[in-house]
């Protein structure tokens, strides 16, 4: 957290800098500039990932942590989406911000529309389209992002 508050102090500084953002808050520098927090990229980069590892454009082998819910004799709603991964529980903090843990969540929350794209290209408009107005885009880095 401590590395993450470093780096979007530096985006709030360099936007701060831009002739008439000085006396606007950050959330509203990001909104006008369409630039969304540091911590929505990372989001959205582990949600490309993911689409990336669901649909086979890695080996087998390296995507071994992804367990989809279709995979498991349990019952799960597919209220939001048909490839939902099967969450993983963790009892250390340590782990709990792996990977293959804090992707579950956000990914198995993404429309049905949205993670069965047919290209990688489709899944990033769909998904950018999705999340285009969310407050969270320009708000509050230090929260999930689902």
């Amino acid at each position: 957290m401590k590395h993450i508050e470093q780096l979007e102090g530096v985006q709030r500084k360099a936007t701060k800098q831009l002739p008439g953002m000085d006396n606007l808050s950050y959330p509203e520098r990001l909104k006008k500039l369409k630039l969304p927090t540091l911590s929505y990229r990372r989001v959205r980069g582990d949600m490309i990932e993911t689409y990336k590892a669901v649909t086979g454009r890695y080996d087998k082998g390296a995507t071994q942590f992804t367990r989809m819910w279709s995979d498991t004799s349990e019952r799960s709603s597919t209220r939001t989406n048909s490839l939902k991964i099967f969450p993983q529980h963790t009892k250390t903090s340590i782990r709990k911000n792996s990977f293959s843990v804090r992707i579950a969540s956000i990914w198995n929350n993404l429309p049905d529309h949205v993670v069965t794209s047919k290209t990688l290209d489709t899944f990033k408009n769909r998904l950018d389209n999705h999340r285009n107005e969310q407050e969270i885009k320009y708000n509050n880095y230090k929260e999930n992002i689902s």
